[in-house]
């Protein structure tokens, strides 16, 4: 029963890529990271486990030149939105560069600075962020301007290489320690995804008052 509930798990991903292989970048020094990170964190796990729907808002924090942002566009569709930020204009240049030649009308761009991702206000289903938390130079402040763009009920997806698992604390972060500044942030983490071999997966809501 386990083997089988695995080997469909894994057509799912593989149908996933196939369907969708397309929105892998073209650019050959683009490509070869996208799918070394896309094999560390499989698409199709990230989606399931942050309950991405078709018709949903995500934002995403620290898209870069949107690996996992055109996935979530094509998962959300025309009646979703995707919201992109980064603080690196050529990145999201590059990423606005690659909507238009692939043809997604339904990611919208905006430029944030460190403490805040200027994203909409009461507007997201999830805020979400993949390796990028261990580079934020003000963790608990950008992610306490996080609680004013969501929905009522929405949450915050974090997926980030666990660092006392890996040995790696430059590219990643505690779990102790990323909980205790969701606390401060004013955030609960309700689940916490260990089965990546290298990177968790995060979910947590606003706390209640």
């Amino acid at each position: 029963m386990t083997f089988r509930i695995i080997s469909i798990q894994v057509s799912c991903v593989v149908l996933l890529v196939c369907q969708y292989s397309y929105l892998i970048a073209q650019n050959p020094a683009v490509e070869g990271w996208e799918e070394r990170i896309n094999t560390r964190q499989p698409i199709q796990k990230v989606i399931e486990t942050i309950g991405l729907k078709t018709g949903m808002v995500i934002g995403e924090v620290g898209a870069g030149t949107g690996r996992i942002t055109v996935w979530f566009a094509a998962k959300v569709g025309s009646k979703g939105m995707v919201y992109a930020n980064d603080i690196d204009k050529e990145s999201l240049d590059h990423l606005e560069k690659r909507c238009k030649k692939e043809g997604f009308t339904n990611i919208k761009i905006t430029l944030g600075t460190v403490d805040d991702p200027r994203l909409p206000l009461n507007t997201l289903d999830i805020a979400f962020m993949t390796n990028t938390y261990h580079h934020l130079d003000k963790p608990v402040e950008l992610v306490r301007n996080l609680l004013k763009t969501l929905k009522e009920n929405g949450i915050l997806a974090v997926v980030e290489r666990d660092a006392e698992r890996t040995g790696n604390y430059h590219e990643g972060t505690k779990r102790e320690e990323f909980i205790k500044q969701m606390d401060r942030a004013g955030f609960e983490v309700f689940l916490v995804d260990t089965t990546m071999k290298e990177d968790n997966i995060y979910l947590a809501r606003p706390k209640k008052n």
